[in-house]
């Protein structure tokens, strides 16, 4: 019996769908158990593709694929697809002290300036309003911004001896300035203190179930950044440099920092990569322009992307609302959503192929 004649069935139908492959994982959606609940009434097919991130950045391509694919079999009238997502979980963090938290995901940089901060909490939030649960913490325990970037600033709550995180931007997020009397207070402190502030931080808050926790390091390679990396395994960490060679060279030391922790990097992020005439809406590379990429070609590791020199991302900073919230259809906006689903995608690449580990 040919193919043009084989009756409508379950198999006909995931025998088409073997041929829609997920770019990142390099396999069939069938084989790596996307496809869920099909079910065939007549001519009319139904079924799920279950991604590993709602942030997948080819989720409409599979899904039309997909359609595309089933709508030509012979007896089939229509074709609904239902995309669902299920973030899978880093398998290093069965073992660790974060219950119900999937993935963590620190942002560094090798100085300060380079709006770190700015990329964490907008990446942070385009993962929240891509449908998963995302929590930001501050780790810039002498510095911290994030409570002015979310225009949140009151203490947070307490219950059950846990500190419940605030929330903004679809975030539930914590951090050192939100426990400080007044907004200027500076915290003189000793590394040990630190490290015990940043501890407390992250492990005595009431999180609740995550995809993603992501973590704004403080610049450099300090205490914070070796307290995490013993403390938790992370799924990855995110670099964030500038188009100057010296920025550059700078961030490079953090990621060999990472590196020598093994904490396996995740990708790089030029910030301030373009500037954009707002007359003519020509771009200009006023601080150099390809750093970043070569840097990462050369290393071989992901390059997510470049974000322009906008002032719209300063100015929401400033009134407390990331762009990617306060206008999702800014350019900005945009490139920084694609970026984060670039950053979801890595997520998933490093999970899916993580040895799975026995636990004691």
């Amino acid at each position: 019996m040919t193919a043009q004649n084989t009756p409508l069935s379950d198999e006909r139908v995931l025998a088409e769908l073997r041929k829609v492959n997920d770019p990142d994982l390099q396999k069939d959606i069938v084989t790596l158990g996307f496809v869920r609940n099909l079910s065939i009434d007549g001519g009319a097919v139904r079924f799920d593709i279950n991604l590993t991130t709602p942030a997948c950045p080819v989720k409409d391509q599979m899904r039309d694929e997909a359609e595309r694919l089933v709508e030509a079999i012979p007896g089939v009238a229509t074709v609904s697809v239902n995309m669902t997502a299920e973030v899978q979980s880093s398998p290093q963090m069965a073992k660790g002290a974060l219950e119900n938290v999937r993935n963590v995901i620190a942002v560094g940089s090798g100085k300060g300036g380079v709006g770190k901060s700015t990329i964490a909490v907008n990446l942070a939030a385009a993962l929240s309003g891509s449908g998963a649960r995302v929590g930001l913490l501050d780790g810039d325990i002498y510095g911290p911004s994030l409570p002015i970037m979310l225009g949140v600033t009151a203490a947070p709550d307490h219950a059950d001896g846990k500190i419940t995180p605030r929330e903004s931007a679809g975030l539930r997020f914590m951090s050192m300035g939100l426990l400080v009397k007044t907004p200027d207070q500076p915290l003189i402190w000793r590394g040990p203190m630190a490290h015990k502030a940043f501890q407390q931080c992250l492990f005595d808050v009431a999180w609740g179930e995550l995809d993603y926790l992501v973590v704004d390091l403080p610049p450099g390679t300090g205490d914070v950044h070796l307290t995490l990396a013993q403390s938790v395994p992370m799924t990855g960490a995110v670099i964030v440099s500038t188009p100057q060679d010296v920025g550059l060279q700078i961030s490079v030391k953090t990621l060999r920092m990472f590196e020598q922790t093994k904490v396996p990097i995740l990708g790089i992020i030029e910030n301030m990569a373009y500037y954009i005439c707002g007359h003519c809406g020509a771009k200009d590379p006023i601080f150099g322009e390809g750093g970043a990429r070569r840097a990462a070609s050369e290393m071989g590791i992901p390059f997510l992307g470049e974000v322009p020199l906008d002032m719209a991302i300063r100015s929401q900073a400033d009134l407390g609302t990331p762009i990617v919230v306060a206008d999702p259809e800014a350019a900005s906006s945009v490139v920084l959503r694609q970026i984060s689903e670039q950053l979801a995608a890595q997520v998933s690449i490093r999970n899916y192929n993580a040895p799975v580990l026995e636990i004691e």
